[in-house]
């Protein structure tokens, strides 16, 4: 369903041609239009085209009047586009635009004719229409966007009161279009000084003109000396408006978004959201504008006028779903520092590492003497002994289809700045989660609803293998699952219990009556990592070794599951099977397992529900691999089984290929 109506009625139909290479190149573009945009070069512009052919240009650019032209010359419509007012999480050079505005009639910043927003701003909305306004205000505010989310909150101190001042680059179009000059720009600061004498002036500067490559509109040095601060850090505007006593400016879309935290506006040029008798403006409003009220002028902006792409489904979508991907990828992006270091990563976790770190600056060095002083650093697992500044990183509880050490790109990584969830030794971050974290009413159900998903979809961490076990009807049935043992888990997790073999010889000591089925790790299996030294005894304990079978089956066919550390004793709680622990995971110790070996650290008793939201909703960070950023639990689950199916379906050649390199050395 598309957004805004009213350029539907032609584009419908029409094919869609541009002058402009930019435009051509922009796979979003393409989505957003629900066509095929086609580059028509300069050599080809006296070709005909067909009759139902729409021209597209981008705004007023000067390569705009390239498509001008050849509209005018084949009498065709022509469409402007420009970035929508919540774009994305980069820059234009960064990411393509996750929103576009289209306009059948001029372009919102070119004031000095009509525009198609304009006559969106005037029209009267419902009752239903003005009460999602209202709710896109609040949900704007509480998800703190803005049309850019790639920087990061102000981390100094804000004066106790102040006024932010938006200074722009010299040049910036929007200022001629916009019916202002650089004269705009000092009679603002003037009036900003004049009309709140008793508040600090926040002058917000782009920092390239404190960089000196790029020219502002201001004498900086003389205003310093007036008093006024200068702000040149990339800030994210959410940390500064709602605290800003007014906010001035001439153009800047600064002042839009100060109306949608419900801040006084003073402008000085006439941008779109001037005019209406919501802002105090410098300059007289065009007679087309006359008095709306705020709800009009979002719901004009936010719903009628752009498009929106959802960046995981790559379909259009509304306004309130970018708004909560775009928050999500604020909150992921925050969570670590702004500066990393990462130590001793492979050629392939790099890779990996950049995309899960999209909110830091990372450095890769060889080995932790390398990291400065004070300085945050990353480590895989438990490579590197604990030491300060350290955050250890591992895959997450639902990871991928396939196996981690066969390269199978992981879906969720968790960064432990504690611990590590499986080193009982010490609290970890997810410990610190369990023990403190007063769950909401919304996060329960959110868990809940996850713990249905991942049953409904029989997803575990791996998602490998047959669903054709039976168990024999007659008997008990237990399930061991093996692990790697030389896994850290092991060694940090289960202090008395070291190998598959003598946790069978406890199990079948405790059941002897019991059947006992053995499951051998999936990466011993696979010939990827070293068979364990007695692994080969198992057989003795055991009544069956089943391999090739998907555990999320397994778990429907047991009546118990008896774990050092193992993965599978979370997943057999999701299912609601009965758990005995040998060692001490991580979900062990909160009053829903059986264990061999109780943590004093672990008092809090534990619903299930409050262990899924922990580990699976809180602690891990997820990442999408087809929009290349953050996303939720329950979107990776849908990931995941479409991944599965098609492995099923068609399994990629070199995959196999690889694994099967692996194999002549596993580690």
């Amino acid at each position: 369903m598309f957004c805004n109506q009213i350029p539907q009625i032609f584009l419908s139909s029409a094919a869609l041609l541009t002058t402009s290479a930019g435009i051509a190149k922009l796979s979003s573009v393409s989505s957003l239009l629900a066509g095929t945009v086609q580059y028509v070069p300069f050599w080809k512009t006296a070709l005909t085209p067909a009759a139902n052919s729409l021209v597209l240009a981008w705004g007023r650019k000067a390569t705009a009047r390239r498509a001008e032209a050849y509209a005018n010359r084949h009498q065709l419509p022509l469409l402007r586009l420009e970035d929508g007012f919540l774009r994305s999480v980069g820059l234009g050079h960064q990411d393509e635009p996750l929103s576009v505005v289209l306009d059948d009639i001029g372009i919102y910043y070119d004031a000095s004719r009509p525009s198609r927003l304009e006559q969106l701003i005037g029209m009267p909305l419902t009752p239903a229409e003005s009460a999602r306004a209202a709710a896109l205000l609040a949900r704007w505010q509480s998800a703190r966007v803005s049309k850019y989310n790639h920087n990061r909150d102000y981390s100094g101190v804000l004066p106790a009161s102040f006024v932010l001042v938006a200074d722009q680059t010299l040049g910036d179009a929007s200022i001629a279009f916009g019916q202002a000059s650089a004269a705009s720009f000092q009679l603002m600061i003037e009036q900003a000084q004049v009309l709140f004498p008793q508040h600090t002036i926040l002058l917000k500067v782009h920092p390239d003109v404190m960089a000196g490559k790029k020219s502002g509109h201001f004498d900086l040095a003389e205003l310093q000396q007036q008093g006024v601060v200068l702000l040149a850090e990339d800030v994210h505007p959410a940390s500064l408006l709602p605290h800003a006593s007014a906010v001035f400016c001439v153009t800047s879309q600064l002042g839009f978004e100060a109306l949608l935290w419900q801040k006084p506006v003073f402008t000085f040029g006439m941008p779109f959201y001037a005019g209406w008798g919501l802002t105090t403006d410098a300059l007289a409003p065009p007679a087309r504008r006359q008095p709306v009220d705020l709800l009009q002028l979002v719901y004009a902006a936010l719903v009628r006028y752009p498009r929106y792409l959802d960046p995981e489904s790559g379909q259009c979508c509304e306004v309130e779903r970018l708004i909560d991907w775009l928050a999500l990828q604020r909150q992921q992006q925050q969570r670590l520092p702004a500066e990393l270091y990462a130590v001793g990563f492979s050629w392939w976790k790099k890779y990996l590492l950049r995309q899960f770190i999209r909110g830091s600056r990372l450095h890769f060095v060889k080995e932790p003497a390398q990291v400065p002083a004070a300085a945050r650093w990353l480590s895989w697992g438990s490579r590197y002994p604990a030491a300060a500044g350290q955050i250890r990183v591992e895959d997450g509880f639902i990871r991928s289809v396939g196996l981690g050490v066969a390269l199978q790109r992981p879906l969720s990584w968790v960064f432990d700045p504690a611990g590590i969830y499986y080193d009982s030794s010490v609290p970890s971050l997810l410990e610190q989660i369990l023990i403190q974290t007063d769950f909401t009413a919304e996060q329960l159900q959110q868990a809940l609803a996850l713990q249905q998903l991942l049953l409904q979809s029989q997803i575990t961490k791996y998602n490998l293998g047959s669903r054709s076990w039976q168990r024999p009807v007659e008997k008990k049935v237990l399930l061991v699952p093996g692990q790697v043992e030389t896994d850290a888990s092991i060694r940090l997790g289960s202090p008395q219990i070291h190998s598959n073999v003598q946790l069978l010889a406890q199990v079948r000591q405790q059941n002897p009556l019991a059947w006992l089925v053995y499951k051998p790790h999936p990466d011993v299996q696979a010939g990827l990592r070293k068979v364990g030294q007695t692994e080969n005894l198992a057989q003795q304990y055991c009544d069956e070794i089943v391999l090739a079978e998907d555990m999320a089956h397994l778990l429907t066919q047991v009546d118990e599951v008896h774990t050092m550390t193992s993965l599978t004793g979370f997943e057999a709680l999701l299912r609601g099977v009965p758990v005995y622990c040998y060692g001490q995971p991580f979900y062990a110790g909160w009053g829903l397992t059986n264990d061999w070996l109780p943590l004093s650290r672990r008092q809090r008793q534990l619903s299930l529900a409050q262990l899924i939201a922990g580990a699976l909703l809180i602690y891990p960070m997820y990442f999408h691999p087809k929009s290349n950023g953050y996303t939720t639990a329950s979107n990776i689950v849908a990931c995941l089984a479409e991944q599965r199916k098609q492995e099923v379906a068609k399994p990629i050649w070199w995959r196999r290929l690889l694994e099967w390199y692996l194999r002549l050395s596993p580690f």
